[in-house]
Parts: structure tokens; C-alpha cells; sequence
């Protein structure tokens, strides 16, 4: 990750830097617990005076964005509590199933079909063993142009699914499954057919997740005005470019629409000084916020923030757990 200083910006170069760094950390270039570049190699990248980086550093530890760790350095914070660590009821208490009858049934079907024990066995192994290989991980994938959509479904479901989640550009999946395959590879139905061939050939399998309806959303934007500015901001190009498309569809030119992520700072200003209403996901709205507090200034009027709570759909995440045989206790 390389953070880019414009001297010529009316933003101060701290401001800047703080802001960029914030949105690598929610768009997880950083994830929890990553070690930030050292006041020394920020400063030879971006020509700033490690003064001045330590002062971003100093605000970014107060904020509760990152922790300084003596003679370590600096790192990410987890904005995640602990999970609380339980011991799972025994199956055998849970009063729902008779699971040894569960089991003698499946023996029982299989022999009734023709199979050896030793066939039967081999079977139920093999079926074991590869749902243990795709539940093993899980690799999002969508091309590097819009990797922000990787990021939206990773950030959803890393807290659902009790294995690693990794978000992988489809330019370096082949590479990825080749040092490793097992696991499970995610993405979005647009992107499945050319994941779905790369997943094959390594013996994975490929699951394509279901976004979100946008319902609420949706239902807001049909109520506003004609002529009324709306703002879409998103780490993904992909979103804005199909929002775009829905809401012309929806309501033709009697909206006036601006997009933006929310790394280009002059882009995000602009959208915001101009906007009424400002719809944006989950990892924009701390930069969204944030930009607005130090530009209250500059504003005319403040827009109404709207933040879409969730970017896959309610059923989606339950049947990847399913797939991958992560059933809900």
C-alpha cells in the first residue's frame, strides 16, 4: 500500500495522510493487527517529516483507530470485541436428534443401494474429508479493478464463518490455489463462471453469494423530490457503476447523481458539498464522517448520511455455512 501526498491540496499533508491510512484500514489493506510502516519508511515514500507522521500516528492512537506497542511499533487496532469462547453443548444433550439413529440410517441407505461396508466407509470419508478442505478457508475473490467488492463480502463474513478469510484477486487466484489447494473460493454471481474454471482445475469449489435487495434504500430514493443531489459513495467501482444503472432506471434524470470512493479526497469533497442525501456502505462512513467534521466549514448545508448496514443478502451467509459444512449449532 503506497500513500500518495498532493503538496499542491489546500488539505494539510497530515490531514491527508491520516485519512488515506484510515481508509486503508477500513477497506483492509490493514486488517487487525497488521504492523504500520515505521515513521522512517512513510517518511522516504512520502517525503513528509517523521514529525509529522508521528503526530498522524499520535491522532490515530487517540482516535482508537491503531495502538502503539513499546519497541513492537504501531498497529491495527481490533475494533471487534472478544468473542466469548464456549463450550458447545454435546450433541448427545440437545434432546433434537437420536444421532446414532441419524448415523445407522445413512449405513443402512447405503448398503440397501448395493455398497460393501468398505465402500460405505470410503464414501463417507471422502465426502468428510472434502467438506474438512472447503471449510478450511475461505478465499474472496473478484477481479484487482474492484477488489473494494471482495472486501465488502469479506468484512461480512469474517465475523459469520470460524475459519480464515482472505480476499484474493482473481489475477492471483490461480497462483494462490496452486501453493494451497484447499478451501472454499466466494465471489459474486457476475464474477462465477471464469472462478468457477480457475476452482475447478485445483479441486475447489466455488460459491457465489447473493447481495443484499437494497430495499430500504431503494424505497428512500423513489420519495425524494425531483432535482434532488444524491451521493453514492463505495470502496467498490463495481457498486457505483451498477447503482448508477438502477437509479436511472428508476427514476431517469430527475435525480442528480454523484459517485466517489472514499480515498479521493477532492472527489468525496465535491460529492458532499453538492449532495442532499449521501448513501454510502460500511467501510466509507468513518471517511464520509470524518471529512464532513473537518469541512463543516466549506458546507452550505450538511446532506443526511445514509449507510447501507449490509451488502450480502440475510439467507446468503446461513446457506455458505451450509455449503461449507459450518451448520448453525
Amino acid at each position: 500500500m503506497r500513500f500518495h501526498i498532493q503538496q499542491e491540496s489546500d488539505i494539510p499533508a497530515s490531514t491527508q495522510l491520516y485519512n488515506q491510512i484510515c481508509f486503508a484500514i477500513a477497506a483492509r489493506h490493514y486488517p487487525p493487527g497488521h504492523r504500520l510502516p515505521s515513521t522512517r519508511q512513510l517518511a522516504m515514500q512520502t517525503g513528509l517529516h517523521r514529525n509529522t507522521i508521528s503526530k498522524v500516528y499520535r491522532q490515530l492512537e487517540t482516535d482508537g483507530v491503531v495502538e502503539a506497542m513499546a519497541g513492537s511499533g504501531i498497529y491495527v487496532r481490533d475494533q471487534q470485541k472478544p468473542r466469548e469462547i464456549r463450550t458447545p453443548a454435546s450433541p448427545r444433550n440437545r434432546g433434537v436428534t437420536d444421532l446414532d439413529r441419524e448415523v445407522r440410517k445413512c449405513v443402512d441407505g447405503l448398503l440397501n443401494a448395493g455398497c460393501t461396508l468398505q465402500q460405505t466407509r470410503d464414501l463417507l470419508t471422502r465426502e468428510i474429508d472434502w467438506r474438512l478442505r472447503c471449510g478450511a478457508r475461505v478465499l474472496v475473490s473478484t477481479p484487482r479493478e474492484d477488489i473494494g467488492a471482495s472486501m465488502l463480502i469479506a468484512e461480512e463474513l469474517e465475523p459469520c464463518l470460524d475459519v480464515p478469510v482472505e480476499v484474493v484477486p482473481m489475477e492471483e487466484l490461480e497462483s494462490v490455489l496452486e501453493s494451497a489447494s484447499n478451501g472454499t473460493v466466494v465471489t459474486s454471481r457476475y464474477f462465477l463462471q471464469p472462478v468457477e474454471e480457475l476452482a475447478k482445475q485445483h479441486g475447489v469449489r466455488a460459491v457465489a453469494v447473493d447481495l443484499n435487495d437494497f430495499r430500504a434504500e431503494l424505497a428512500m430514493l423513489k420519495e425524494l423530490r425531483g432535482g434532488s443531489v444524491v451521493g453514492l459513495v463505495s470502496i467498490s467501482p463495481g457498486i457505483l457503476r451498477a447503482a448508477e444503472v438502477i437509479l436511472h432506471s428508476m427514476r431517469g434524470n430527475e435525480l442528480l447523481l454523484m459517485t466517489a470512493t472514499p480515498d479521493v479526497n477532492s472527489r468525496l469533497l465535491a460529492l458532499l458539498r453538492a449532495s442532499s442525501h449521501v448513501l454510502c456502505d460500511r467501510p466509507s462512513l468513518p471517511l464520509v464522517e470524518q471529512s464532513l467534521r473537518q469541512n463543516r466549514s466549506q458546507l452550505m448545508r450538511m446532506p443526511q448520511v445514509h449507510c447501507a448496514e449490509s451488502y450480502l443478502s440475510a439467507d446468503t451467509i446461513e446457506l455458505l455455512r451450509k455449503e461449507i459444512g459450518l451448520l448453525t449449532a
